[in-house]
């Protein structure tokens, strides 16, 4: 699988903690690549996903996944892009 997703949060959150936490566990079985954005260093994306955090979104088709998310909404948020 070939799809790399960007994982909206910022320092402090720990919600934004357990989420990098899930997709940590979830990469390496699913081989998707990941990284974190800090909203707090652009206004734009504090404005965007201020209240969203965490929001993890597919960098290729930009569609996102809001908090709260579990191991099985990932996979299907995977696999139903790798569908179209």
């Amino acid at each position: 699988m070939s799809v790399t997703l960007l994982l909206y949060g910022t320092s402090a959150c720990h919600l934004c903690e357990e989420a990098a936490a899930l997709l940590r566990q979830m990469a390496p079985e699913l081989g998707f690549v990941w990284s974190e954005i800090d909203i707090a260093e652009d206004d734009a994306l504090t404005q965007r996903y201020a209240i969203k955090i965490p929001v993890l979104q597919q960098q290729d088709s930009a569609k996102e996944l809001c908090w709260p998310f579990s191991h099985a909404d990932v996979l299907a948020f995977l696999l139903n892009d790798a569908t179209k």
